[in-house]
């Protein structure tokens, strides 16, 4: 392990925090400084001294800018190895200094891309190509070399040098050289989604190298169970930001994020309740406080320590009758202060707020496997009541079809087999995660047995096709009257006699939603 003096420093930064501070610290060392174009400026204008790198090449910015740094005398001087005589030879023969630190972060693509109405031709512009080239060069010769892409890394350098009387030790060197390579990954990775998300949708929408590099936001306590590490990566705050309570674990975010999915299938005032991912109880009303009433009958013992997720402002009524009871998470769009001040009082509940829809925030769903990723499309699939297929003698009344299409709303996020009774504005019984769907049908109906909710004249929802008639049989013999399932089973037409027989309509969607 040896240190490198620093002689001399190449600066080329669009984000410019701290970049004078730095400079000026590198100064005091005698380090000669480099810059380019608007970094050149800051720093003179700053007082800090630091020379063109056109000085150097013996060749002006061309293009605008885009060709400035992409010269042999800027890259030799970051790939020579020092210990090699034969390239020291060379230096001297072609005039070249080396570089020891180099100090580039990258233009603002990501950041672009993300501003609404950004055209393609704005965001190529904002694709950094000299450097990428020098930050890969100068890491790549990580035991000669110091290349720094965060800004928060100002203060270790000099800390090093300080320390090493002008020197950086090649313990920080290696570890700087890793975050580059890592953030030109994310940087190319970052392009390439843009590029794929904006071509033509094909038939095959999924692309031939699935590219995934996310910046770690978070290390978490644990994983869904003590034993395990975690850790959050990506932009998770742009959707939900914690107004109160402690840290959310793996746990709660995977809630959170199923909860939020589920209640923004609803237009109007809606009120989720969930428990590891699957839904207790949903309810629509007038009020978020009427809506909360309905969701909670469905089931009231698993709500406690669960999920509640609302899409409309938490009102004060609505705040009440959930304080009634122990809830771990609740998730709004917005808090009034009043609300907030009162909900508040219990420490240990997490406030969350939601700040923009997640449903649509989501290209493709993912899944780890033995030597990589299941990439799937999400599962966007969306029903309208004229795509309803009666299949019986008996066709659904208007509060059937209501019903069924609340039902089948709440199915969708349900795990397989998912059995939902429903009527038009909450459910009424869940059955979830059977290995049967006639084992589901029974446990909903146990569930609605115990807290006493009749389920004659509901409507039931099922997110695949009934292999066998018995399952139909038990809704029915739970007082279900109408049934919407996909259809598609070789044994469609004995189900649909089976529901002939005992005047139940039934229509067909024609589209699955296994949740596994």
């Amino acid at each position: 392990m040896h240190e490198i003096r620093i002689h001399r420093a190449l600066i080329s930064v669009s984000d410019k925090a701290d970049i004078i501070d730095f400079a000026r610290a590198l100064t005091k060392w005698n380090v000669g400084i480099v810059s380019t174009g608007g970094t050149l400026k800051s720093l003179n204008e700053a007082g800090v001294p630091a020379r063109s790198v056109s000085e150097i090449t013996g060749f002006p910015e061309i293009l605008d800018g885009r060709v400035k740094t992409l010269h042999p005398k800027i890259h030799a001087g970051l790939l020579a190895i020092d210990d090699n005589p034969h390239h020291q030879k060379q230096l001297r023969e072609l005039d070249i200094t080396p570089i020891d630190l180099i100090v580039v972060n990258l233009y603002p693509f990501e950041q672009t891309v993300a501003k609404n109405g950004i055209s393609v031709a704005e965001a190529i512009e904002q694709i950094d190509v000299g450097g990428p080239a020098m930050l890969r060069a100068a890491a790549k010769n990580f035991k000669y070399k110091t290349v720094v892409v965060n800004p928060v890394r100002y203060g270790a350098i000099l800390a090093d040098m300080e320390k090493l009387n002008g020197c950086i030790s090649e313990e920080l060197r290696f570890e700087l050289a890793k975050e580059v390579f890592l953030r030109t990954a994310q940087y190319d990775s970052a392009i390439a989604n843009y590029l794929v998300s904006h071509t033509p949708a094909p038939e095959k929408p999924l692309p031939p190298v699935f590219s995934l590099s996310l910046t770690k936001g978070a290390d978490l306590r644990y994983g869904e169970n003590p034993h395990q590490q975690a850790a959050l990566y990506g932009d998770i705050r742009s959707f939900f930001e914690k107004l109160h309570g402690k840290d959310l674990s793996f746990n709660n975010i995977v809630d959170i994020q199923a909860a939020a999915e589920l209640v923004e299938e609803f237009l109007e005032p809606t009120v989720v309740i969930t428990k590891h991912t699957n839904p207790c109880g949903v309810g629509s009303g007038s009020t978020l406080a009427e809506a909360y009433r309905k969701a909670f009958a469905t089931d009231t013992k698993s709500p406690f320590g669960g999920i509640i997720a609302v899409n409309r402002p938490l009102d004060m009524q609505a705040a009440q009758a959930i304080n009634e009871i122990f809830t771990e998470v609740i998730v709004a769009p917005e808090y009034p202060a009043d609300v907030l001040d009162f909900l508040k009082k219990k420490k240990d509940r997490r406030l969350i707020l939601q700040r923009q829809p997640v449903s649509s925030s989501r290209s493709f769903e993912m899944k780890t496997v033995a030597g990589g990723l299941l990439v799937q499309t999400s599962d966007a699939a969306a029903l309208t009541e004229d795509q309803l297929r009666a299949v019986t003698k008996r066709k659904p009344t208007e509060n059937e079809r209501a019903a069924m299409m609340f039902g089948w709303r709440v199915a969708k996020h349900v795990k397989s087999n998912a059995i939902v009774y429903a009527r038009p504005d909450r459910t009424v019984a869940i059955g979830a995660g059977q290995m049967s769907r006639i084992d589901s049908s029974k446990i909903a109906v146990l569930k609605a047995q115990e807290v006493g909710l009749d389920l004659k004249g509901t409507s039931v929802a099922s997110d695949a096709f009934f292999p066998f008639a018995d399952a139909l049989l038990e809704a029915v013999s739970a007082g279900a009257t109408a049934v919407i399932q996909p259809g598609g089973s070789i044994r469609d037409d004995e189900i649909i006699k089976a529901a002939d027989e005992h005047g139940i309509a039934m229509v067909f969607t024609g589209i699955r939603h296994f949740k596994h």
